[in-house]
């Protein structure tokens, strides 16, 4: 087993009548970046302490390069992580919550300065860390979890609180540490940054994993073979593919999803009956669409939405 790998196995956790975790289950593997998502309650945090011993699991395992996190000796040399960007002492100025950190683990004070750097912060490293905005604390838990110099990254809900060139620069970033071998678990609820960083998708719902695929096959599988039709004559068009046998679903202004038909037998219908259309194209579908697909029974709390108009 690499030393670079968090390995889930089974866990189970009941805080009296609520069950946390229900036999939850994955790998993070090196030279990957995994996202780590689902709906609230459906296990991510619970499951996110107990691979830091924080929480003590009923049954199953959560195992760093093979070994439970309690019993690593400098356990930031093995693991860097973040779950809450405010866990920190407001008094105290980020280069100094660093150094107390680094000295605990036997890590230099250049070690320090390097990731101050690495981060960005090193025009802001002197000031209290209690006057930081949500996304300078973020950068510096993030900061606190390279101390270490580990295999393994985890960070829960890193993008909160960025800017724009924050975002950018953490997407980037995240994919860096992966390509150099490195373990990278990241729990969002932003899809679209979870789509645009990670290679591999963990979905957690109601305490277990219900989906473990790279983010492609995820995609491609949510696409089917559903066709994307952009027309200004919208109403004529689901008339005559529903005519047709299809499923027609208007998901934009002048935008439909046809299932049921092929690309070419839709442009052969709407030409024979002089419908107009701008675009025929195979539909891909967002992290967001196959996200939502796969965790529509996992949801706890579910508000009324307007079904799709449909022909």
């Amino acid at each position: 087993m690499s030393a670079a790998q968090i390995t889930v196995a089974g866990l189970h956790k009941r805080y009296g009548a609520t069950r946390a975790l229900d036999g939850m289950s994955f790998t993070v593997r090196p030279g990957v970046v995994t996202g780590f998502v689902g709906p609230n309650g459906a296990g991510k945090s619970t499951t996110m302490r107990a691979i830091l011993g924080l929480v003590a699991v009923d049954a199953g395992a959560a195992l760093i390069g093979g070994r439970p996190y309690r019993s690593l000796r400098r356990p930031l040399s093995h693991l860097g992580s973040l779950l809450d960007a405010a866990a920190l002492h407001p008094g105290r100025s980020a280069r100094d919550h660093l150094l107390w950190l680094a000295h605990s683990q036997g890590l230099s004070t250049r070690r320090v300065d390097q990731v101050i750097e690495q981060v960005g912060l090193a025009s802001a490293a002197r000031r209290k860390a209690g006057g930081f905005s949500l996304g300078m604390r973020q950068r510096l838990g993030i900061a606190a979890a390279l101390l270490g110099d580990p295999p393994i990254i985890m960070l829960d809900e890193p993008f909160n609180g960025m800017d724009p060139e924050g975002i950018v620069w953490i997407r980037g970033f995240l994919r860096s540490l992966a390509a150099e071998g490195r373990a990278v678990l990241v729990s969002s609820h932003l899809m679209s940054e979870v789509q645009d960083t990670a290679d591999h998708l963990v979905v957690a719902g109601r305490g277990r994993t219900i989906a473990d695929a790279d983010v492609a096959d995820l995609l491609a599988a949510a696409s089917r073979d559903r066709v994307a039709v952009r027309t200004t004559a919208g109403p004529d068009a689901m008339t005559v593919l529903g005519h047709a046998g299809a499923d027609v679903a208007v998901t934009g202004r002048d935008a439909l999803t046809v299932s049921g038909l092929p690309a070419d037998r839709i442009v052969a219908l709407l030409n024979q009956s002089a419908v107009p259309f701008s675009e025929v194209s195979a539909h891909r579908a967002t992290l967001e669409e196959a996200y939502m697909e796969l965790t529509r029974d996992a949801v706890e709390f579910r508000t009324a939405t307007p079904p799709e108009v449909r022909r």
